[in-house]
């Protein structure tokens, strides 16, 4: 068997088909590996250059093939999609997209970084912590729908659930099958808050361990969850080239549908990892509520936006500058200082203030990936 030269893997729960060519791209390889036959198979193989759609337990085995000599290259689905013959969707045509796709250098310069196993970890807190968030509201808005039923009703918020379930409890006019009902919600909504609770501490002493995490906090729309998520999601931010392109990356540019020389700029592309934008725009509508109500000083360049722009758009702008301030943090271990000015050709952070140049030891969530999607 002629060398080969890279080796295209569509993974599954029960079995991987795998696809390798030769450096003339000719096909060397096909075959159907189970899963527990999998590593065995590669380790017998000369280290080559192997590549996964980034998915479900595609890190994991990122990181054991690493381990066995191959250099892994984990790409995005929407990269490969494209070279899947259109009416022969299977695991071996699969598998010759990814290898197809591996050869394409705009494809190369969008490979996803591989997450260390502490990495992993992290983001599993804060997926954690965001389903027991989401449980919770989906919980809250069962208890107010049923006891609307009854004629009872609370106002907005989270703290207005218990006071309901109170009066729920002494309403001696609701029938006992419902007061049992509204009990046993009651009794979850408990259990479902200390839970969240739990999961706070955890996020609040990963916080105060983490260097890196407690620096981006510094950034006055970031909290401790839009701090872990900058650092989960972002695995290396050297990948990136500048700050606009890590912007881009998250999906707060503009669409563009330009054509006859007219350039034409639609919404954001929504690209890149949701929870981590929506903390951002959510930080900074906050921010942009603080500023209206006279309570917050704002940047010129901040009132100028919002002088001429809806603050919903001012908030996304607000977002995009962020992430280009989290970039140039992460990359150059400044801290952040509001004190500071810098020049329109420098760095975009006169948002807010600007960088204090303290270099600090490199910061460990680097990632050891070769590129990253941009």
């Amino acid at each position: 068997m002629s060398k080969i030269a890279r080796i295209g893997i569509d993974t599954s729960k029960g079995s991987f088909q795998l696809h390798g060519v030769n450096e003339k791209d000719e096909v060397v390889l096909r075959r159907t590996v189970r899963r527990r036959q999998f590593l065995e198979f590669m380790a017998k193989l000369e280290p080559t250059v192997v590549g996964l759609e980034a998915c479900g337990a595609s890190h994991h085995w990122a990181r054991e093939l690493a381990r066995l000599g191959h250099r892994v290259m984990l790409i995005p689905p929407q990269a490969v999609k494209p070279y899947v013959s259109p009416g022969r969707k299977n695991d071996k045509n699969d598998a010759e997209a990814i290898c197809e796709a591996m050869s394409r250098p705009r494809v190369r310069a969008r490979l996803v970084p591989v997450k260390s196993v502490e990495q992993s970890a992290s983001q599993m807190l804060m997926g954690v912590r965001d389903s027991l968030l989401k449980r919770r509201t989906q919980l809250c808005n069962t208890i107010r729908g049923h006891a609307a039923e009854f004629g009872l009703v609370a106002a907005k918020g989270l703290d207005k659930i218990e006071p309901l379930l109170v009066r729920i409890a002494g309403d001696d006019g609701l029938p006992a099958l419902a007061r049992e009902m509204f009990a046993d919600l009651g009794q979850e909504h408990a259990e479902l808050s200390k839970r969240i609770a739990q999961i706070d501490r955890k996020l609040a002493a990963f916080h105060r361990s983490n260097e890196l995490s407690r620096r981006l906090m510094e950034i006055p729309i970031v909290g401790p969850v839009g701090a872990g998520l900058l650092i989960t999601k972002i695995i290396n931010p050297h990948g990136f080239r500048s700050g606009r392109l890590c912007a881009a990356w998250v999906g707060l540019t503009p669409k563009d549908h330009s054509t006859a020389g007219k350039q034409k700029l639609g919404g954001i592309t929504r690209a890149g990892d949701e929870s981590l934008r929506a903390v951002l725009v959510s930080g900074a509508t906050a921010y942009i509520q603080q500023v209206r109500r006279g309570r917050i000083v704002p940047s010129p360049w901040l009132a100028a936006l919002l002088e001429r722009k809806p603050p919903k758009l001012a908030a996304v702008a607000l977002a995009n500058k962020t992430v280009r301030i989290a970039w140039k943090l992460m990359t150059s271990g400044e801290r952040y200082d509001p004190t500071h000015r810098v020049g329109r050709e420098g760095l975009a952070a006169s948002l807010y203030g600007g960088l204090r140049a303290e270099p600090l030891a490199p910061s460990p969530t680097g990632g050891d990936s070769h590129a990253v999607a941009a």
